[in-house]
């Protein structure tokens, strides 16, 4: 029975010592992360402090990223967050060998291609940034304020549909919470539910 008690006890303090991730939640510091981009360049959240900031979760391969980029609807919302002084941040959380993993060269080339106008392409093969995220989906989409609180997370639009006629006359969630940010205003739907491809985590995800 001691020995029992004292291996429950051990078994307490190691989950103590190393607690699941909370969720990300409105309103509260959004999670701190550094990733590689497609550059090879270490970048950290932090480093984007004292502007708004969207992450943007994305997998090539998923046909609802595509209806997004091959309408040219994603490149024209990063456009334009970016003529606001907007860090947007692709993440890729696809494990190797995964439907959309992309190495460094890979991710060039797709933003290339795609005339993405992301700050930067983020890579996140072992899933660590999209777990603190609880990002569940590709398209996923999350906007940080410039005092660094989260005040977005969902959904990308109100249409959840691969049809790239889904996109005419669609509410863009992220549009809207950036028009609201800008004009210093509380975003008005703050949370949506997320729709798409589930993030392509790896076996321990």
């Amino acid at each position: 029975m001691i020995d029992r008690r004292l291996t429950l006890g051990l078994l307490a303090a190691a989950a103590a010592a190393s607690p699941a991730l909370a969720a990300p939640t409105i309103g509260q510091p959004a999670p701190g992360f550094s990733a590689v981009d497609a550059d090879g360049r270490t970048r950290s959240l932090s480093e984007f402090r004292g502007k708004t900031v969207v992450l943007e979760w994305t997998n090539n391969g998923c046909p609802y990223v595509q209806k997004h980029y091959n309408s040219g609807s994603m490149q024209s919302l990063q456009t334009t967050a970016a003529k606001d002084g907007v860090a947007w941040l692709t993440i890729v959380s696809s494990a190797p060998g995964m439907q959309g993993h992309l190495t460094g060269a890979e991710a060039k080339a797709w933003k290339a291609r795609e005339k993405a106008a992301s700050t930067a392409v983020l890579l996140d093969p072992t899933g660590a940034v999209g777990r603190a995220y609880d990002a569940k989906t590709t398209p996923h989409m999350y906007i940080i304020d410039k005092t660094g609180k989260l005040v977005y997370m969902g959904g990308i639009d109100d249409r959840a549909s691969a049809s790239p006629e889904s996109l005419k006359g669609a509410t863009n969630y992220v549009s809207a919470a950036l028009a609201d940010v800008k004009a210093g205003r509380p975003v008005a739907q703050a949370a949506t539910r997320p729709y798409g491809c589930s993030v392509k985590y790896g076996s321990a995800g």
